[in-house]
């Protein structure tokens, strides 16, 4: 199991697991802007922000750091290439940390920056019942879906001004999403660049706080009561 760092409940189990995956080339406390937001709204909630296993290959930033694969010479066959080579291990930890807390699934939140919200988000579109929600923050699908996550809400945040990884093939999943029948919001906003930024970190509190997926509206819809119509004049008794 990578290194850890962890936020858990004052006391009592938690109710909620966040799974935080940081970018390539940094590590687990790189996912602080996020983590202590979420355990501010979530105070019962455990959050885990996890390094990734491998020692990062590219350019040093002074300090280690590490990477799910590697983004030497990256192109769009070598993503699908390394994602999937990779895929096993990072599914492996979900499990086993889901499987630590003692949570369901549905009670999973997976929770990602570029490469790490590249791995979240193809993570569920390989494994069924792998977590309820994903957070993708400057992240993309290393391919187009061709179906939707069952019952997995997957929320898009992007900068417009982000040149590492363009806002465009975000946007384009999210419609594909749509059509397939998933339960997708984007929000990609100006004058931002590839960062966990403070605006996006506020945009997925509140989705994470407002939005009902799909199921559940449908199940509501079916377990409302019918509206009874007014009655007409003739009914009352009237001319």
């Amino acid at each position: 199991m990578p290194a850890t760092v962890e936020f858990l409940p004052e006391s009592g189990a938690p109710s909620l697991l966040f799974l935080l995956f940081h970018g390539v080339g940094l590590d687990a406390d790189a996912m602080r802007p996020l983590a202590e937001p979420l355990v501010a709204e979530y105070p019962q909630a455990a959050v885990v922000s996890i390094n990734a296993p491998h020692a990062y290959e590219g350019p040093t930033s002074g300090r280690p750091g590490y990477q799910w694969f590697s983004p030497v010479g990256i192109d769009d066959a070598t993503r699908r290439d390394r994602v999937r080579a990779a895929l096993p291990e990072f599914v492996a930890v979900v499990r086993s940390l889901t499987a630590r807390f003692g949570l369901p699934w549905q009670h999973t939140a997976l929770a990602g920056f570029s490469q790490g919200a590249v791995m979240a988000l193809e993570a569920v579109q390989a494994e069924p019942n792998l977590a309820g929600r994903v957070l993708a923050f400057g992240g993309r699908h290393a391919t187009l879906p061709e179906h939707a996550p069952v019952d997995t809400t997957v929320h898009l945040f992007h900068g417009m001004a982000d040149t590492v990884i363009p806002h465009g093939p975000a946007v384009e999943a999210a419609k594909r999403l749509v059509t397939l029948g998933g339960d997708v919001t984007a929000d990609v906003l100006p004058g931002i660049s590839h960062e966990l930024h403070p605006l996006l970190v506020d945009k997925a509190i509140g989705q994470l706080r407002t939005f009902v997926p799909r199921k559940v509206w449908e199940a509501a819809m079916r377990e409302a009561p019918l509206m009874s119509r007014p009655a007409s004049s003739t009914e009352l008794g009237g001319d």
